[in-house]
């Protein structure tokens, strides 16, 4: 019967889940309509989606763990694609059918405790995420126009951008609309590099003398943490690899992506840390010499957030419009609007308020990172494909670097997660570097 069907199915580039079906049954989309992205598609969505603010916080990851960061991130980017290959693997477990999505896959594994862990991960991933983006974009127009008519406090700031924000997801329906300004995105992300890498040098020159340190063992799961939000992205590659023509160029397209994420991580980490040490900031930019490559630094880097807030807005408002059946064909054309409206208002309202009462761009990023992030990346891709594939198929190497995967998962998970709640409560309470 499937395969009857197939030929007849049109490209489903987008498709949100069911979560009566997910929670119920190991597939939840038995089909192979695809879409007729090729490989450079594929290649500029992976980059697109990982390459972003958390390359700011990277030196500030070495600041806290030492050179040793370079060994994290090296590792960090062999278990992102490992983890991103062995996901879609996890997709097709079942001859015949297709999972579509993470959350699919976690009840393939798990059951209904698989669903709503994955579910919990990615939500805090579709929520956390912009609003991080939300108090850095703030803080960035409040440096912005410090001194000038146009001065305005961070919560003011943070209302205004949430007001703003509000119009693309009132005005435009789907993803397919929003998407099209992720690659706006990515060069923003580049050109705030190559500042960095042209102005770290120049600082070192007059400042020779910093502090930095080898390996500095307490810092190690800050480190990971932040290094694992700047490798997130796994929730969307289930779409990405659907929208293939190819899918056999997924593995190709991925690879790449996370390369050229990599490439540019060293080009910001490397430098940045050698010139500032202990010192260096998150976002990196707050180290620079106050001058025109910060000014530029800054105000690319919140074109990109702006930019990419939509895009997160947008996939969790769909995804709860689906669930509660906010749709034309229940509601009306009208009546689906008014829902649609509603859910997206009070999505973006309650990202301003975590925005406004979390501040703390830094540790908010490292509690982003250790708690979402470690366990879309590190954790629920090995242990699904695992479960869903056996373990006794497998040689020993891929099983010891499954392990070890799940052990640094584990680490940044537990301890990042410590170490990002402590510093958060240091930073309400103001005694962060007091001590």
């Amino acid at each position: 019967m499937d395969t009857e069907k197939a030929p007849s199915v049109q490209s489903k580039v987008e498709h949100v889940v069911d979560y009566e079906e997910d929670a119920l049954s190991e597939t939840s989309v038995n089909d192979f309509g695809r879409g007729n992205g090729s490989f450079m598609t594929a290649y500029f969505n992976v980059t697109c989606v990982v390459a972003g603010t958390g390359t700011l916080g990277l030196p500030q990851a070495f600041a806290k763990g030492g050179w040793l960061g370079i060994l994290i991130l090296l590792l960090s980017y062999g278990m992102a694609i490992y983890s991103g290959i062995v996901l879609i693997r996890c997709l097709y477990h079942k001859p015949g059918h297709r999972i579509h999505d993470y959350k699919g896959m976690g009840t393939a594994a798990f059951g209904i405790a698989g669903y709503i862990i994955a579910s919990a991960l990615h939500f805090l991933n579709l929520f956390g995420c912009p609003a991080l983006y939300v108090v850095l974009a703030a803080g960035n127009f409040g440096k912005l126009l410090e001194g000038t008519a146009g001065e305005l406090d961070r919560n003011t700031w943070t209302c205004i951008i949430g007001c703003i924000l509000l119009i693309p997801s009132l005005v435009l329906k789907t993803l397919r609309e929003i998407t099209v300004i992720s690659s706006i995105g990515a060069i923003c992300t580049m050109m705030a590099v190559f500042i960095v890498l042209v102005e770290s040098p120049i600082y070192h020159k007059s400042h020779p003398d910093v502090h930095r340190d080898g390996v500095i063992w307490p810092g190690f799961p800050s480190a990971l943490a932040t290094i694992a939000f700047s490798y997130g992205g796994n929730n969307t590659y289930p779409h990405v690899e659907h929208a293939l023509k190819k899918p056999h160029h997924w593995t190709y397209a991925l690879i790449a992506g996370l390369s050229t994420c990599t490439v540019l991580y060293f080009l910001t980490s490397i430098p940045a840390y050698y010139a500032f040490g202990s010192d260096a900031a998150s976002p990196i930019y707050d180290s620079l010499p106050a001058g025109t490559g910060q000014t530029i630094a800054i105000i690319v880097m919140t074109i990109h957030v702006i930019l990419a807030i939509p895009i997160y807005t947008t996939s969790f408002s769909l995804e709860f419009e689906k669930w509660t059946r906010a749709d034309e064909q229940r509601l009306g054309k009208f009546g689906a609007w008014v829902a649609r409206a509603v859910i997206r208002t009070c999505t973006m309202a309650i990202l301003v308020i975590l925005a406004i009462f979390i501040p703390f761009f830094d540790d908010f990023m490292g509690l982003i990172g250790a708690l979402a992030n470690c366990g879309l990346v590190f954790l629920l891709p090995i242990l699904c494909y695992l479960k869903l594939t056996g373990i006794r198929n497998k040689p020993w190497y891929e099983l010891a670097f499954c392990c070890l995967t799940l052990l640094l998962g584990i680490v940044g998970v537990v301890f990042g997660s410590k170490d990002a709640i402590e510093n958060l409560i240091k930073d309400f309470n103001g005694t962060k570097g007091a001590e």
